[in-house]
């Protein structure tokens, strides 16, 4: 079985450690932990390994977040993955930080990078990751936040709270999207 983890976020180093990012940032430290590695290929960064007899796809998309769907599409098709095998690793603004929630379809809850994948893969029920980054900016804020860095103090949280997403996406490529759910959603 092949599946295909894929972190949300924006390409560029102006973007790099910002809220809207933590979907590579769960990948980078996901691939440092199984060691993968990542190259730049078509539509975003890809890494290829393998978690015990499992074959894992990590991909990073390069299309910046609002035409993540064209890049899920693109190696969905090119590695033959069933939509169930797919994981999309995304932020989440109604979420405290550091929580973690899979689901197995949803709306996109406004979020652009979630709205262009159902619109490219055709459906809304596909895995996701919900990564909370919190939701603390004053009102007409939003994006500033979003696109603004984690501070210092939020760090050794949210340090260890991605180690929790690596171990969720293990556990789904493992024992499949329900176990992950009883395991990592009240976690």
């Amino acid at each position: 079985m092949k599946y295909l983890i894929v972190g949300l976020g924006n390409i560029g180093d102006e973007y790099r450690d910002t809220r809207h990012n933590i979907g590579f940032m769960i990948l980078d430290a996901f691939a440092e932990a199984s060691n993968f590695s990542f190259s730049t290929a078509r539509y975003g960064d890809v890494a290829r390994g393998r978690v015990k007899n499992k074959q894992v796809v990590l991909l990073k998309p390069s299309t910046f977040m609002n035409l993540s769907g064209n890049a899920v599409r693109y190696w969905k098709e090119q590695e033959g993955i069933e939509l169930e095998n797919i994981l999309v690793v995304v932020d989440d603004l109604a979420l405290p930080l550091g929580a973690v929630r899979l689901k197995g379809r949803g709306s996109d809850a406004g979020h652009n990078g979630l709205k262009n994948i159902a619109q490219m893969l055709g459906t809304d029920a596909y895995p996701r990751l919900r990564f909370g980054i919190g939701n603390d900016f004053p009102r007409g804020t939003q994006i500033d936040f979003v696109l603004g860095a984690f501070p210092a103090a939020d760090r050794p949280l949210l340090n260890e709270r991605i180690g929790v997403a690596c171990e969720a996406i293990r556990e789904f490529v493992l024992a499949g999207l329900g176990n992950a759910m009883c395991k990592f959603n009240n976690k």
